[in-house]
């Protein structure tokens, strides 16, 4: 098989790439950098992206990464079916859509995964930065909700871009105890998107992952397993009230940033 993408199953990152892939139908292979978040070179996935950040994804002799611009080449390559609508203003709707849930919603989940996982902080100071994170959710449920208005799928009938944008961060707040209500609007359309097939594989390997992180903490506290802050990740513990997150872990040498290209 020729099509390999570089993942991990909880990164909604990847997330969207199986997603987008399974809806069309194509083949591919999952591999994992190995011994990812240890600082341990992968060459063959720092070839594909030498940030060192998943997903990536190999096609032949051809690689290409950052999931926005794999979403792209997918679409490009295998355009049937679309998951674009076709008006111009919907399709700047649809990836309005995935620029905020990456760059907003996203680091609530990393940085709920922060406090409950990998137990950055502890009592009230963890307390305050996830009463943060549900007021921010909350938020972004009722910007989403406005969007979705009363349509089956965020661009009609269709299940598409936008809605494979969302899923992987609403399963993922839904297991931090932070999702939308079950009977709200949104819940209704999360209940909907799961049964979809190209959804459940992806949120099962996610969950399968999650069943092995009983005692990843300590992994980080031992400098083993180096968390990545990415800008909207950083920014976010910072303005959330995790200053000192940030200066300790950097201190203890367990949290890294992009690499360098070079």
């Amino acid at each position: 098989m020729s099509l390999i993408v570089y993942e991990h199953p909880l990164s909604p990152y990847a997330q969207k790439v199986k997603i987008a892939l399974d809806e069309k139908g194509v083949a591919y292979e999952t591999k994992m950098p190995v011994a990812i978040g240890t600082g341990q070179p992968d060459l063959a996935f720092l070839k594909a992206n030498p940030r060192g950040e998943v997903p990536a994804l190999i096609d032949g002799d051809f690689s290409v990464f950052d999931s926005t611009i794999i979403l792209e080449y997918i679409e490009d390559k295998w355009p049937t079916p679309a998951l674009l609508p076709k008006a111009a203003q919907d399709r700047a709707t649809a990836r309005t859509i995935e620029e905020v849930m990456d760059t907003s919603f996203e680091p609530i989940n990393w940085g709920m995964g922060e406090i409950r996982w990998f137990k950055r902080a502890e009592g009230q100071k963890a307390r305050a930065i996830e009463a943060q994170a549900s007021a921010q959710a909350r938020g972004l449920y009722a910007w989403l909700t406005r969007h979705l208005g009363d349509r089956q799928w965020f661009s009609g009938d269709t299940f598409g871009w936008a809605d494979l944008s969302v899923i992987p961060y609403l399963n993922g707040a839904r297991g931090l105890g932070i999702g939308p209500d079950v009977d709200s609007t949104l819940g209704r359309w999360l209940a909907r998107a799961n049964e979809r097939p190209s959804v459940k594989k992806a949120a099962q390997a996610a969950a399968a992952s999650i069943a092995g992180m009983a005692n990843v903490d300590a992994a980080v506290k031992s400098g083993m397993f180096k968390r990545e802050y990415r800008d909207h990740r950083l920014e976010w513990m910072i303005r959330s009230g995790g200053i000192d997150v940030v200066i300790e872990g950097m201190a203890a040498g367990n949290i890294r940033f992009s690499n360098e290209l070079s």
